[in-house]
């Protein structure tokens, strides 16, 4: 028996990949166009979404059974879809414990419990492997980096909470760690560059929404050739698409870049 919805509508790139991974690609009738995981999407979708917009008309005339979205940011267009009769599922995911909460209910939904704890089995164990690996290195007299994730450049934001805690899985002790609080973007804002200057991070790693990462613009802010991680050139870029999507990208990819930077900082 072919169980739960079967002409599924994702506005974000998670439940897509989560979807593929599971072999249920075939459910899936719309797509956003910010989909770059898996590269082979875009070639097989039909994108209808951007994220804060979609294209209503275009999502109805695919007939869906469920659209998934995320967050409040996109409650409207999850008002506009339930007026028009559809069924629409939107998390809110924010922490790791929550991605993988949200991971098991797409799964059950598709019928495929079983092999998505097997996946999530799978990938706690890596996490605790990272984490042991630290704790290792810390245990010969190395110390863990102070880090600065950079969601946006132009104003500074920082704290998304589940790249936080992941950092602190990968070796990485987060600068500003009571942003991680706030789940709107606007609280996370760093009014005050030199407050992060005094915070001295010795490793920046940016994830520009999107946009490129560009170390020697971080390196050239006024007041910023003292801190640690400009002096030693430890500028990092971590796409978006790899941390900033709270599915499975971030959970494998995302904090594997992470632990690579943060162990190769402690190793040296």
């Amino acid at each position: 028996m072919n169980l739960g919805p079967q002409r599924i509508v994702c506005l974000t790139e998670e439940t897509t990949e989560w979807l593929y991974l599971l072999g249920q690609e075939h459910r899936i009738v719309g797509i956003s166009g910010y989909t770059v995981r898996p590269r082979r999407a875009r070639d097989e979708k039909p994108k209808v979404s951007a994220f804060l917009t979609a294209k209503v008309d275009k999502i109805l005339a695919l007939q869906p059974d469920c659209v998934f979205g995320f967050s409040d940011l996109q409650a409207d267009i999850a008002a506009s879809l339930i007026r028009a009769g559809v069924q629409v599922t939107v998390f809110n995911q924010r922490s790791v414990d929550e991605i993988f909460s949200m991971l098991y209910q797409v799964a059950a939904m598709v019928g495929c419990a079983e092999p998505a704890l097997a996946w999530m089995d799978a990938t706690r164990q890596r996490l605790a492997e990272m984490a042991g690996a630290v704790a290792a290195l810390e245990a010969t007299g190395k110390r863990r980096p102070k880090v600065f994730f950079e969601e946006w450049d132009e104003p500074h934001i920082s704290g998304i909470r589940w790249v936080s805690e992941l950092l602190g899985m990968a070796g990485g002790d987060d600068v500003f760690p009571e942003l991680a609080r706030e789940s709107l973007g606007k609280n996370r804002i760093i009014a005050d560059g030199a407050e992060i200057v005094r915070r001295n991070p010795d490793i920046i790693i940016g994830s520009w929404c999107g946009k490129k990462f560009r170390p020697e613009k971080v390196a050239a802010r006024a007041g910023w050739q003292d801190v640690a991680a400009v002096k030693t050139g430890q500028l990092f870029e971590i796409k978006s698409a790899d941390i900033l999507q709270p599915g499975p990208a971030a959970l494998t990819d995302g904090v594997a870049q992470m632990h690579r930077i943060v162990t190769n900082w402690m190793a040296r």
